[in-house]
């Protein structure tokens, strides 16, 4: 979820929505403009972008009313407002008009940054959007989506949400949406199954999970209605590697209590369990040709290779045999 400055006041005079993950920018303009309109149903709302807020634009529309209506201005992408426009934005930051909210979605990079530092000097309250890359991070905005809604949520089920719906996340939001409309009590693994099976099978993650559980006849399977449902090739390439490279952080690591074991690898405790499950069978010399064919496939598939297909399913059976290998001869 979007993290926010100590200023947590919606009606602050200036809010700086920083970031680049669409979805929580858009939240932190509906929080704000959910606030003003409590504070007064007639509030008017100003959605700009740059081209649309020229030098002079700022000062028109945050000038006193005769009506004194209270007014919410939102100017996305202000790392794109030309050099004059930022002046006047800048002068505005030094004297905000009451009743006036002002709102600045900035992607936060090298651009535009001299009116960010400014906004940020001047005390704007600041949430923070940042684009979630990391599948760690998108595991923790469901979690907190779920804690948004008072509802309780097993990780397991967490995970296979993320691992069905994947990286987008309005997607996700939504389907924690659906799940808390319609399922009462805890919401667990079984839950998320009924509701997204067709693309819960069909995920990358799935792929690897068999793969590493020595289930080649359900990883081939898997993978197939993974591409034949769209599933970009790269991400089953990612997952594979991501479920290798847990076989060995965990095989090689000293025992202890899974929440032990989550410190020292950076995994949470319920994959920990997973992942010893998943290891049986395993041997060093097993991982290292499974890592061996991962790297092969994730080399066909980004050009290497005249067909990726072949080359994903190449490396499902060679990680499955691997994970045999202890018990062969």
């Amino acid at each position: 979820m979007a993290r926010k400055t100590a200023n947590d006041d919606p009606l602050a005079s200036v809010t700086l929505a920083v970031g680049q993950e669409d979805l929580l920018l858009d939240r932190a303009v509906r929080e704000v403009v959910a606030a003003a309109r409590a504070a007064d149903a007639d509030t008017d709302v100003r959605d700009l972008t740059p081209d649309q807020l020229q030098p002079g634009t700022l000062a028109e529309l945050t000038s006193p009313s005769l009506f004194a209506e209270r007014k919410v201005v939102v100017v996305r992408d202000a790392q794109d407002l030309s050099a004059d426009t930022v002046k006047d934005v800048k002068a505005y930051l030094g004297a905000p008009a009451e009743e006036i909210t002002l709102v600045l979605l900035h992607a936060g990079g090298a651009k535009g940054k001299g009116l960010l530092d400014a906004a940020r000097k001047a005390g704007a309250r600041e949430v923070a959007c940042p684009k979630m890359t990391k599948p760690a991070d998108r595991l923790a905005f469901v979690r907190g989506e779920f804690r948004a809604t008072g509802r309780s949520a097993t990780p397991e089920a967490c995970q296979s949400l993320v691992d069905a719906i994947g990286s987008d996340l309005r997607e996700l939001a939504s389907a924690v949406s659906q799940l808390v409309a319609d399922v009462e009590g805890t919401i667990d693994e079984a839950v998320v199954g009924r509701y997204y099976t067709g693309r819960a099978e069909a995920s990358s993650f799935t792929v690897a999970d068999r793969a590493v559980e020595g289930r080649a006849a359900e990883a081939l399977e898997a993978l197939r209605w993974s591409l034949a449902t769209g599933v970009a090739p790269v991400l089953i390439t990612s997952a594979l590697a991501q479920g290798v490279r847990a076989i060995g952080k965990l095989s090689s690591a000293r025992g202890g209590r899974p929440a032990d074991l989550a410190r020292e690898l950076g995994m949470p405790p319920w994959k920990i369990d997973r992942v010893r499950q998943q290891m049986r069978g395993w041997t060093p010399d097993g991982v290292s040709v499974a890592l061996r064919a991962v790297a092969e496939a994730d080399a066909g598939v980004k050009g290497g290779g005249d067909d990726p297909e072949y080359a994903l399913e190449k490396a499902v059976v060679a990680i499955a045999r691997a994970a045999r290998s202890r018990g062969r001869g």
